[in-house]
């Protein structure tokens, strides 16, 4: 398998920036995620790196070896679309075999090969179907079975899983995610759902715009996000913000919320103007105790949690929490926040101010 690097890496259509200098690393045998919402460039970035589109300008090394401006059959890997893009004149052993065929394998060895990732995939039993009348997970095995017959060095998935339903494509990711394991690929997958991201990833670079807003780690993306867009993308529900006018200082504490002071991470960094407190929903507390208050506005039940909404002096927030905790609608509670979670963002610019909780993930030393 392969190790990839892409080094500010840039794609232009005309005055039209669609990838803005990205880089990153992606590891041998990693299942890599390219996450983002619509237009943000993740599947330009693929098609980059795949060869299907030549980058306007940097980099792309495949094994240690520079391929920016080789084409797709040069680079050895394959691709997995999102509508399968199967020959519907062939059935599915013709389908799976037809890479191997082409490179012009011996016919016991080829028919060897078919046997084996048919195996893999669960797949014996329609080799001989036509392709035209599957279903589409079978269709989307088949896929992934013409890829995977080759054994390339990575495999480059553009939202492989977009055209089923809901129930099966979260039985698929799983599956994409133990055969991934089972071979020891280099994966790198293509979505905007960030529930499949940070299902199936090893790692997740997000974009915005044609910029790399974060690259890393799930847990790390989730609990300690580098941008305003990260936390509001990652969450179900999101991060919620609490938007003050004020200053911080390096080596701060805690914040002042119209009088109500917050604790939060040593601040490593002074910033002014519009600020944001960042917390997620699980880590908003009712507490009768604490000086920063709210008004409950909605509840929603989730069985073992629900979410509540609540109105605050700097917006509104949701907060997850136990269903056995009372909450009704117009009662005013007290709001406690876990301390060591807390995010500080720049409103402005949409940064987070580095903190003693987040610098080792942000890189800030």
């Amino acid at each position: 398998m392969a190790r990839i690097e892409i080094r500010n890496l840039r794609k232009e259509f005309g005055d039209f920036t669609a990838v803005q200098s990205s880089s990153f690393v992606i590891e041998d045998g990693e299942f890599f995620m390219l996450l983002g919402p619509s237009g943000c460039g993740k599947t330009t970035t693929l098609r980059m790196m795949a060869g299907l589109e030549l980058p306007t300008s940097g980099e792309i090394f495949i094994d240690n070896e520079e391929v920016s401006q080789k084409r797709a059959s040069e680079r050895d890997i394959a691709f997995v679309f999102q509508m399968f893009a199967l020959y519907p004149h062939m059935n599915v052993r013709k389908n799976i075999s037809y890479p191997l065929v082409s490179q012009g394998m011996k016919r016991a060895q080829v028919k060897e090969k078919v046997a084996e990732v048919s195996r893999i995939l669960g797949i014996e039993d329609i080799l001989d179907r036509p392709v035209s009348g599957l279903s589409g997970g079978d269709r989307q095995r088949v896929a992934l079975g013409r890829a995977i017959v080759r054994e390339p060095k990575a495999f480059f998935m553009d939202e492989p899983l977009g055209a089923l339903d809901a129930e099966f494509r979260e039985h698929m990711a799983h599956e994409l995610r133990s055969l991934h394991d089972r071979m020891g690929a280099t994966t790198v997958y293509v979505t905007h759902d960030q529930l499949e991201a940070m299902q199936m990833g090893d790692k997740i670079v997000v974009m915005n715009h044609g910029v790399v807003e974060q690259f890393g780690v799930p847990q790390d993306i989730y609990d300690w996000p580098a941008t305003m867009f990260v936390a509001d993308f990652i969450g179900s529900p999101p991060m919620n913000f609490l938007k003050f006018e004020g200053a911080v200082e390096k080596g701060g504490t805690s914040i002042d919320l119209g009088g109500a002071f917050v604790e939060v991470p040593r601040l490593l960094e002074d910033a002014r103007g519009q600020l944001a407190l960042g917390a997620r929903p699980e880590h908003i507390h009712f507490d009768d105790a604490a000086s920063y208050r709210g008004k409950i506005t909605a509840t929603e039940y989730l069985g073992t949690t629900q979410i509540v909404s609540v109105d605050t002096p700097h917006g509104a927030l949701k907060a997850r929490l136990s269903s056995e905790q009372p909450a009704r609608v117009g009662d005013a509670v007290g709001l406690r926040f876990d301390k060591r979670t807390l995010t500080v963002f720049d409103a402005g610019s949409g940064r987070a101010l580095f903190s003693e909780a987040n610098r080792e993930v942000l890189g800030h030393g």
